[in-house]
Order: C-alpha cells, then sequence, then structure tokens
C-alpha cells in the first residue's frame, strides 16, 4: 500500500541519502496518551500500564505513516510549516497497521492478551483523526549514537518525494540526496490549491528550480 511519511528539510534529506527512516522511541511521541487509551480509573491498572509500557518503549520503536501527503495540517505540524518534505513509500501489506481513533477511553479488559496490546498501540483519541495513521512497530538493535534506524527494502520502496510549497529545497538537492541507487522515483512540489484545503500538485514544473 501507499502511505506516506513527513519530514523537515535537514532529516528529509538526510533520510534520503541514508535510505533509510528513524524509528520513534515511545516516551519521546507528541501525544501524552500514547499507549494509554484504556481506562485507568484503577490504581493498579495504572501501575501494571506504566511498568508495561516502559518495558515496551524501551524495547521496541515505531515509524509512522499517513494514509494521503494531502492535508495541510500534516505539513505545517511534520514537515515544518511546509518546508520540508513528505516521502511515499510502497509499503508491504503486513506490515503497517491503522490507527482506530476513539472518542473514550475503552474499559479494561476482562483478559489481558494480545487483542488488548493491539488496542494499546494501535488506539488514539478521536481528534488525531487528521492524521489518518498507519504504524509499523519494530524491536530496537544496533542503535547509532542512541538512535535507531529502518532501512529502506523491498517492504518499504520509496516511490514519491513531495517537496513543501514554502520548501527552498531544490531540484538538485533532491537528486544529490537520492543518488543513483534510487531511480524511478517521483519529484515534484506541492502548493496551496486555489478552491479547496487539500495540498497538491504544482503543475508548473518551471516554479521550482
Amino acid at each position: 500500500m501507499r502511505l506516506f511519511h513527513f519530514l523537515n528539510e535537514e532529516f528529509g534529506l538526510k533520510d534520503l541519502r541514508e535510505k533509510r527512516l528513524k524509528i520513534s522511541r515511545v516516551a519521546q511521541l507528541n501525544d501524552p496518551f500514547e499507549l494509554l487509551a484504556v481506562d485507568l480509573a484503577k490504581a493498579e491498572n495504572r501501575k501494571l500500564i506504566k511498568a508495561w509500557k516502559g518495558t515496551f518503549g524501551n524495547r521496541h520503536g515505531l515509524v509512522c505513516f499517513s494514509r494521503s501527503w494531502r492535508n495541510p495540517v500534516q505539513w505545517s505540524h511534520y514537515a515544518d510549516k511546509h518546508k520540508g518534505i513528505c516521502l511515499g513509500f510502497d509499503v508491504a501489506d503486513h506490515l503497517p497497521r491503522q490507527v482506530a481513533y476513539v472518542t473514550s477511553r475503552f474499559n479494561w479488559p476482562i483478559e489481558i492478551d494480545e487483542i488488548f496490546s493491539g488496542q494499546l498501540l494501535f488506539t488514539k483519541f478521536a481528534h488525531w483523526s487528521y492524521e489518518d495513521e498507519f504504524r509499523i512497530f519494530t524491536t530496537l538493535e544496533d542503535p547509532e549514537d542512541d538512535l535507531h534506524y529502518m532501512n529502506f527494502s523491498n517492504d518499504l520502496v520509496l516511490r514519491q518525494v513531495i517537496v513543501g510549497s514554502e520548501s527552498s529545497i531544490t531540484r538538485s538537492a533532491v537528486a544529490d540526496a537520492l543518488g543513483p541507487s534510487l531511480t524511478g522515483v517521483e519529484v515534484f512540489k506541492a502548493r496551496p490549491p486555489f478552491r479547496s484545503f487539500r495540498v497538491v500538485r504544482n503543475k508548473d514544473a518551471s516554479l521550482w528550480a
């Protein structure tokens, strides 16, 4: 499936050069309710989930994607106010899982099982639904300066580089970052449309050096 990953200019070009995406740590995510979508009114449940989240977060990280590159809020929040880029990947169907958006926290289950763990990992408050998010969780291995990465691969194939409407990134900068090993990648610049609030492709190539 085609999924999209937003980045600022610095890390976007860096990831293109290095052919990989940085894996996010659970503790560094921007939502304080991450992995806490269950009702935690009881103190013993809060203690249990806190311990589980800490242990899980020390061993696992995630890479987040969106189903679409056209949402202007995504560009504002995750691509440095439209100054960054968005990378479109063909992702193997077995890797990502879609986030479910809810208006209230779900009840504590009768049994602590994989279904419950999945709910914790892939449930967010409904106000985040504009992200239309898919997630890939992975184990944290082989750190570089305490950072972890997921390499481009046959399961994560780069297909598009979309440059933000306010970006100063040039065509040559993208080409240099892609290098000779990434061929057939579609590269274009986005723009705000004239009749809607969805980001669109700038078809006038002459406006982008």
